[in-house]
């Protein structure tokens, strides 16, 4: 089934659940998302909505097809990006074709996800190759999540929290834009206990 071009009027955060009820379960994006020219606000704003789109279909295991594009500077953020699904190319930085089949290699679900819970949030990384688990009940924590999750200035949320995310290296920034990186589960993909 080909669905076509569509259009995605938003609100982002519903987009993923859109393409899903259409059917979509192959996704190409036609612009490149290009993180090296993310200084201007509008541009960021792109690149964090088409990287939230890419997240979240990610999360629900849909293949996506989409190009990147970094900074030779910041050659090692596509790092914290293996998470995602990987892209068809890495435009920018010397390495990339190496990067892009480290990617590819070392991509599984759930790689990089958070959980809601009652009274707490809970994130789980295994970009860096072991487990790393977190645990919030904070409310102030699970609210700058929230407000991160499509993008936020980094101003607009609490200096202390976005400096644990970044410490962790749960944010990117892109432009004056923080973005959340973990993705949500919709759906455990296999039994909980053994993710």
């Amino acid at each position: 089934m080909f669905l076509g071009e569509l259009a995605l009027p938003g609100p982002l955060e519903d987009e993923s659940e859109r393409l899903w009820q259409l059917g979509a379960r192959r996704v190409r994006l036609p612009r490149t998302i290009d993180l090296a020219d993310a200084a201007h606000p509008a541009r960021a704003a792109e690149a964090v909505a088409a990287l939230s789109l890419v997240r979240d279909l990610t999360a629900r295991a849909v293949l996506v097809e989409w190009d990147l594009r970094l900074d030779p500077a910041a050659a090692d953020v596509w790092q914290t990006l293996t998470h995602l699904q990987p892209p068809r190319r890495i435009e920018g930085p010397a390495g990339s074709d190496e990067a892009l089949h480290t990617w590819r290699r070392g991509h599984y679900l759930c790689k990089c996800l958070w959980r809601k819970g009652p009274g707490f949030v809970q994130i789980r990384d295994r970009r860096w190759g072991e487990l790393r688990r977190f645990t919030a009940d904070e409310p102030h924590y699970e609210h700058t999540i929230e407000r991160l999750a499509y993008g936020a200035p980094a101003d607009s949320v609490p200096a202390a929290v976005l400096d644990d995310f970044r410490g962790e290296q749960l944010v990117l920034d892109v432009g004056p834009l923080a973005w959340w990186l973990p993705y949500r589960i919709s759906r455990w993909l296999q039994e909980s206990m053994t993710i």
